[in-house]
């Protein structure tokens, strides 16, 4: 099945015209026009306008009138706008990265049996109010090691911040396996961190079972949640 969001074509289109734009005129909010900024923005406006399916190009000729409308070009520049100036002031730490460096790389192991790792997700909070920790440093480590992640967007360290409230998330690079269908199980740790409370270590196993190639994309559907994660004040 192909289905494909048409709104994804036109927002690319208009983010990178924005973005050369402001850039040719120098504008002083301007601090980054990397190709990781610029998809942070696509998806910024992405995830506040509807999508438009199809799934054959009959789907493109009955929406051409949509999207040629003068109102939602609108709609999508000023959201552009907004998405550049918030990517802007809110850098993430691996938008200078090399793209490569930022995604699954494809090579001869991509079709090697593998341990794919569910994404990791969970919550930090207080011991006392039970209200999400903004400000901690989580650290995820397998077999005492720390845990390699699948590409460079994926921090490990990671460190909350307050628009996360609490919440922490990690995706561990697939790892090698002899063949299809063999059972392992892997030891996690996370080590939280933070200023005012007692250091925390929290233990656990996950068994995988080797799938006959490496997962490169993302499944929300393949999530395990790990349970709320307390730590008190010193």
């Amino acid at each position: 099945m192909n289905v494909h969001n048409l709104m994804e074509d036109v927002v690319i289109k208009a983010v990178n015209t924005l973005y050369d734009r402001v850039k040719g005129e120098n504008v002083a909010w301007l601090t980054c026009d990397c190709e990781n900024c610029r998809l942070d923005t696509v998806s910024y406006v992405l995830n506040r306008i509807p999508p438009k399916y199809v799934v054959s190009g009959r789907g493109v000729t009955h929406n051409a009138e949509y999207l040629a409308s003068a109102q939602l070009q609108a709609d999508i520049d000023s959201l552009s706008l907004e998405g550049m100036r918030t990517v802007s002031s809110t850098k993430r730490p691996f938008h200078t990265e090399n793209r490569a460096d930022c995604e699954i790389q494809s090579d001869g192991a991509q079709s090697k049996p593998a341990f794919n790792f569910f994404t990791f997700t969970g919550v930090v909070l207080d011991g006392n109010t039970f209200e999400p920790v903004t400000s901690a440093k989580i650290t995820l480590k397998i077999d005492g090691k720390l845990a390699e992640m699948v590409d460079k967007t994926w921090s490990n360290p990671y460190t909350l911040v307050p628009s996360t409230k609490g919440v922490y998330s990690f995706w561990v690079k697939s790892i090698p396996a002899n063949e299809s269908g063999e059972r392992a199980y892997f030891n996690f740790s996370i080590e939280i961190e933070a200023e005012g409370y007692s250091e925390s270590v929290y233990h656990f196993e996950v068994p995988i079972m080797s799938e006959d190639k490496i997962r490169d994309t993302l499944d929300s559907t393949y999530t395990l949640k790990i349970k709320d994660l307390v730590i008190f004040k010193k």
